[in-house]
């Protein structure tokens, strides 16, 4: 396990605001609230978990920073951008280039090898070919897939496949990796070794992570922590 001194450091640049953020489900005759008026910096360099019961807003915070959801009333700025000032388009290219993602389900692509899988998003933005090959071949070593790299997810263990989704989600070097429950699917050891790995990309490419988790594994390793309870921090420990 990396010592928490040895991890990246957050540099004062904010990668996330989100200011007075609410977000209201209407179900029915029924308003749900999932936040009221959140207010949360991101730092780029950060390795930060939310975590609270179900219902609380985590996945709901996930959501808005990963401009998958628009907010009730506030506003969330991401590497800088105003998401209600963007069109559809706009939105997407920042997923695609800015946002990276890493989900409890794995997402991915059933018939692209792990090359492939982990290639997509650099493939979409156009990188010339020999780039492509040398940053993936040197992200699935770093993952510990070497020599892996043409097994397509159902060749792979549920460990292999988040490696594979945790280097698609860093491959073109986004500002932010929002990771869902990423240790849900997997076993304890497992667990540990994803964790682990994700310690060491923050630490030797200063990718920054917000995880949305119940396990007390990523909390114990997270180096700031935030609870939630119903839409709003409770606390907030670094």
């Amino acid at each position: 396990m990396a010592r928490k001194n040895e991890e990246a450091q957050p540099n004062g640049r904010a990668v996330v605001r989100l200011e007075d953020v609410s977000k209201v489900y209407h179900q029915g005759t029924v308003d749900v609230h999932a936040l009221r008026g959140l207010d949360l910096d991101i730092q780029e360099g950060e390795f930060t978990a939310l975590v609270g019961p179900s219902g609380s807003g985590k996945t709901t915070t996930l959501n808005l920073v990963g401009a998958l959801d628009t907010p009730t009333s506030g506003s969330v700025v991401v590497d800088g951008r105003d998401l209600a000032d963007m069109a559809r388009k706009d939105l997407s290219r920042l997923r695609r280039d800015r946002i990276g993602f890493v989900f409890q389900s794995y997402n991915l692509i059933p018939v692209l090898t792990a090359y492939e899988n982990a290639e997509m998003v650099m493939w979409v933005q156009g990188v010339p070919a020999a780039q492509r090959r040398e940053r993936v071949m040197d992200l699935l070593r770093a993952v510990g897939l070497e020599g892996l790299e043409d097994r397509r997810p159902t060749e792979l263990s549920g460990g292999q496949q988040q490696r594979v989704a945790i280097a698609r989600a860093i491959a073109a070097r986004p500002a932010i990796v929002l990771a869902d429950e990423p240790t849900a699917n997997v076993d304890s050891e497992t667990a540990e070794s994803l964790i682990t790995l994700m310690e060491q990309l923050n630490r030797t490419e200063n990718v920054t992570f917000l995880f949305s988790t119940h396990d007390p594994r990523v909390v114990e390793r997270a180096r700031r922590v935030i609870h939630m309870v119903d839409g709003r921090i409770e606390r907030d420990t670094a």
